[in-house]
């Protein structure tokens, strides 16, 4: 209907207020954000695309240079001193806590190692290895800056056939372009493409390009070997036998059963129990942006002129099967998604218009500090009116009759616009969720006692636990994948391996009071009321250097001789008490039978009435 106003409500809609992001049809500017703005990218991520370059300019102290597109030259001018980027430094740091740990349930367990307690400390041993070998910390970090930032953060994990070990990456989230059913929430999409534009290299030769990588979920086919069409572009072709009545009939891969009346191709891989009729096939290929015509995205772009990518077992990497059954991609929103929903939201969201207040507060004060430190004079009574008169140390003004000098003190105003700047942190400090202990600006002197600290930091308590919420259930997905891939490689060292349901806990995040928790663990454990399990696990929350749980109870228990003793006391079994102390049990030597002499042959009747038995019968009288 004619007049009126068309409002877009999504999940970038709080960057509306920006007439830079959201024109009167609530499409972002096309000279700010050209990127969003090609040809190959779907209509549905433009929004997305360009609320991740403003999110970025804003982390990078660019927001002005971004606004200079619509509100001229003048707004390059503004000040920006790094808010948002303390404030995502900050959401970072206690989202991920002071350390992060890989368990497995039951690979702790200190009773009787089971079968099922031997597979998962196994299990959790690979997992810590790969970590640390793939610099997971290190990728994690990448990842979840973007989160925060962006809203988004993706993962993408391979295997590596060189490195014999699957390999994870973080990717930017403005790559990332999953085809989302139109029914369901679209959590996990069956088709996920990164895809973005490689600039023109004169001195290579080269044009300006469109890489895109695809992962697809798809019915089992015939295997492919590489191979070259009739134009020499190298291509997979499916791979064929002859028949014994003379056709040329595609060949299955190896394990690969087909049901003789659907013509149904299934496959039993190592973590399922029943056979499954899909595979997942990586497809990475490179278009000239000049051969894209017509009404084209990244999800329909032709595969005809395609130029397909060689992966360093001279494997091409055109439609590829990887001998897998899920999209081995791991997309982490930043908040618990709204219900059907795929997106996250960034931590900047609901106060990036009080950044901007900062900015202009920031820019005034900085024009108002110059007038306060070189203050404005107003000189009335001069007696040569074209003197050039300069205010500074030991200046002299000769003044007529009447003559009189007055100084503007501008100082006032600096300090209302100060403390308006000092308001507008706390107010975003406020929405944002995050106390002033949590952003390192309160002072020492001025703490409040550990109570009220405490009761403080309950707006960031809520906020790191809901992010958190929406990080367990991806980072157990992400170790399962792995687990997953390993078995797929075949690795020597995972033969055997059942897939077990590994977690990633983030260390503590708050400050504690280190000296009282070991207190309240050693009155505990003493008076029997904790475990050392659970001792130990909390002294690990607290930021004590305790690298793995069961060694530092074994360590505990080797010295623990008092226990041992009653432990020996109780039992009587020198083999258990040796287990608990970590050592071997000695050997012990063999006891002498005790020979009792035959009732009734002594001529003692007090000797026979000694050692016979009594009650069996024999001469006691």
């Amino acid at each position: 209907m004619s007049g009126l106003k068309r409002v877009t409500i999504d999940a970038w809609s709080w960057l509306n207020y920006k007439p830079i992001y959201s024109d009167p049809r609530g499409m972002p500017n096309r000279r700010a954000f050209p990127e969003a703005k090609a040809t190959w990218v779907p209509p549905d991520d433009e929004r997305r695309l360009a609320a991740y370059k403003l999110l970025q300019a804003y982390d990078n102290n660019q927001a002005a240079e971004l606004a200079e597109v619509i509100d001229g030259p003048e707004a390059r001018e503004k000040r920006e001193f790094g808010d948002p980027s303390m404030f995502v430094d900050a959401i970072l740091a206690h989202v991920l806590g002071r350390e992060q740990h890989i368990t497995v349930p039951g690979a702790e367990n200190t009773g009787p190692a089971g079968e099922q307690d031997a597979m998962a400390e196994r299990v959790q041993t690979l997992l810590r290895d790969w970590a640390e070998d793939e610099l997971l910390p290190m990728r994690m970090q990448q990842t979840e800056r973007k989160a925060v930032t962006l809203g988004d953060g993706v993962y993408r994990l391979a295997w590596d056939p060189a490195k014999q070990r699957a390999t994870i990456r973080a990717v930017d989230p403005g790559f990332y372009f999953p085809v989302l059913p139109e029914d369901g929430d679209g959590e996990f999409p069956d088709r996920v493409h990164f895809a973005w534009e490689l600039p023109e290299d004169p001195r290579r030769g080269l044009k300006a390009r469109l890489r895109r990588i695809t992962y697809e979920l798809a019915p089992i086919g015939a295997a492919t070997a590489a191979g070259v069409d009739a134009s020499g572009r190298a291509v997979r072709a499916p791979l064929t036998t002859e028949s014994p009545d003379g056709d040329l009939v595609p060949v299955l891969g190896q394990g690969d059963t087909v049901d003789p009346d659907t013509g149904t191709v299934t496959r039993l891989y190592p973590w399922n129990d029943a056979p499954s009729a899909v595979t997942c096939y990586l497809t990475d290929a490179t278009w000239n942006l000049e051969d894209l015509k017509g009404q084209v995205d990244v999800d329909s772009l032709p595969m005809d002129k395609a130029t397909f990518a060689t992966r360093s077992d001279e494997e091409v990497l055109d439609h590829l099967d990887l001998l897998i059954d899920f999209v081995p991609i791991v997309h982490v929103p930043n908040t618990v998604p709204p219900a059907e929903e795929h997106w996250g939201q960034s931590s900047l969201a609901k106060v990036l218009q009080v950044f901007d207040e900062l900015a202009g507060s920031d820019t005034d004060s900085a024009r108002a500090s110059a007038t306060t430190g070189l203050p404005m004079v107003a000189i009335s009574g001069v007696t040569d009116p074209r003197a050039d008169l300069n205010v500074g140390p030991g200046a002299l003004f000769k003044l007529g009759e009447n003559g009189r000098l007055t100084a503007v003190d501008t100082s006032s105003a600096l300090r209302e616009l100060r403390e308006h700047v000092h308001d507008l942190a706390d107010r975003a400090a406020k929405v944002a969720r995050l106390p002033a202990v949590a952003l390192g600006t309160i002072d020492p002197s001025k703490a409040p006692s550990g109570y009220a600290l405490d009761i403080s930091l309950g707006p960031l308590d809520s906020l790191i636990d809901s992010m958190r919420l929406a990080r367990d259930h991806k980072y157990a997905l992400l170790l399962k994948f792995v687990q997953r891939l390993h078995l797929a490689g075949q690795h020597p060292d995972w033969a055997g391996v059942t897939v077990q349901p590994a977690k990633l806990v983030f260390g503590p995040y708050k400050p504690t009071d280190k000296a009282g928790v070991l207190e309240q663990v050693t009155g505990g454990v003493t008076a029997g009321v904790l475990s050392k399990e659970t001792g130990i696990r909390m002294l690990m929350e607290a930021g004590f250097p305790i690298d793995d749980a069961t060694e530092e109870l074994k360590r505990i228990d080797a010295r623990s001789f008092a226990d041992a003793r009653n432990l020996a006391d109780a039992l009587g079994n020198p083999e258990e008490v040796a287990a608990f102390l970590g050592r071997q049990a000695p050997d012990q030597p063999e006891t002498p039978p005790v020979v009792l002499p035959e009732t009734g042959t002594g001529t003692d009747p007090a000797a026979a009435d000694e050692t016979g038995p009594r009650g069996s019968g024999g001469n006691t009288a």
